[in-house]
């Protein structure tokens, strides 16, 4: 089991440590609905140190991402973030991830706890154009200080106007006392905020003052159940849960990271497949009555027949209501559909709903 240069500041903390992804990490401190509010109504942080980063660089650079990511890392200046993913040779995905372009010929890729070795190898044997690849995953950490009040609680740390980062860009500059962090605005809980990438020498003194600042505005460690509610009612894939190795981008509604732009690994037949159109599709249902979907439920139609699974599923703190994703047969996938959910021996109706779940 791996630890993160935080683990002990967790467990002082009184975190409920968990494995996730081969991780030591925090699941919750207080409790976690109260978290999840805390980033929605004020400012929390996450250790997400168990992330993966490469750095990918040269002259050549640029053509291994464009072969092994859908997205096109062409249209990334420097101090952009692209969301993107790699696909497989079968139609599914090997991992989603967010490229930044941090230089010219230098690339930052950040990859899913889980996938560290999976990905250097994928990316490593397509690798026939030269580029430098550094695994750095194992060197630095990752913060994400995330919620409504994250940019005004934090200004005081860093020379830079925060709140001119937009999202899904970011800057390399001075924060918390330490020079040439990337702070970054790529978060994936829906309420602002920003990423703190530093080296694990850093970490400690960064996660002291951001405590020390933030007390005036409510700031609290926020564990990842937290994180996973947060992110699903904004609708965003989990990789395990809702895409992996079975699942294409196009099904799992990611055209729009799909770019046919250019050629990358297998291109033409996930073109194919967006032309003709999938046969199931990715959707976000809420419960019409009491009840919680949790991940491998079934989904069932009028009948009772079984048509898909639950992917990610939660009793939703902010709305109050079940909601989840799931796979169903494109002909049950349209906006206003009535599906049900088999809850142990109860079958709960639900309808097809627009993401996001959350709007402010």
């Amino acid at each position: 089991m791996k630890s993160t240069a935080l683990t002990s500041t967790h467990e002082a903390l009184g975190a409920k440590m968990v494995p996730f992804a081969g991780f030591n990490m925090p699941v919750q401190y207080e409790g976690v609905n109260i978290e999840h509010e805390t980033v929605r109504s004020a400012v929390g942080v996450f250790d997400v140190s168990h992330m993966g980063e490469f750095l990918i660089e040269g002259e050549h650079a640029l053509d291994l991402i464009q072969k092994v990511t859908s997205n096109d890392a062409s249209k990334l200046t420097i101090g952009k973030a692209q969301y993107s993913c790699l696909p497989n040779e079968t139609g599914g995905i090997v991992d989603d991830l967010i490229v930044y372009r941090i230089k010219e010929h230098t690339y930052l890729l950040v990859v899913n706890a889980s996938n560290i070795d999976k990905d250097w190898n994928w990316i490593s044997n397509k690798n026939d154009v030269g580029a430098s690849m550094r695994n750095l995953s194992d060197d630095y950490s990752l913060l994400a200080i995330q919620g409504p009040k994250a940019v005004e609680a934090m200004q005081s740390l860093s020379s830079h106007d925060l709140s001119a980062i937009k999202f899904y860009n970011f800057i390399v500059g001075d924060f918390a006392g330490i020079e040439h962090v990337i702070i970054s605005a790529t978060g994936y809980t829906g309420s602002g905020g920003f990423e703190i990438y530093c080296k694990n020498s850093e970490v400690k003194q960064i996660w002291d003052t951001i405590f020390e600042v933030g007390a005036d505005f409510g700031i609290k460690p926020i564990g990842l159940a937290a994180r996973d509610t947060l992110r699903l009612e904004m609708g965003y894939c989990l990789y395990g849960n809702d895409i992996d190795d079975t699942t294409s981008p196009i099904e799992a509604g990611l055209s729009w990271i799909t770019k046919f732009s250019k050629d990358f690994t297998n291109s033409k037949a996930l073109k194919a497949e967006k032309e003709r159109g999938s046969e199931r599709k990715l959707v976000a249902f809420k419960l019409d009555e009491r009840g919680i979907p949790r991940q491998g439920y079934d989904i069932v139609d009028g009948n009772g027949n079984k048509i898909g699974n639950v992917t990610s599923g939660t009793m939703s703190p902010s709305l109050g209501i079940g909601i989840g994703l799931g796979y169903i047969p494109t002909i049950f996938a349209d906006i206003d559909s009535k599906i049900n959910i088999q809850i142990r021996k109860k079958t709960i109706p639900a309808t097809v709903i627009k993401l996001p779940f959350y709007k402010e």
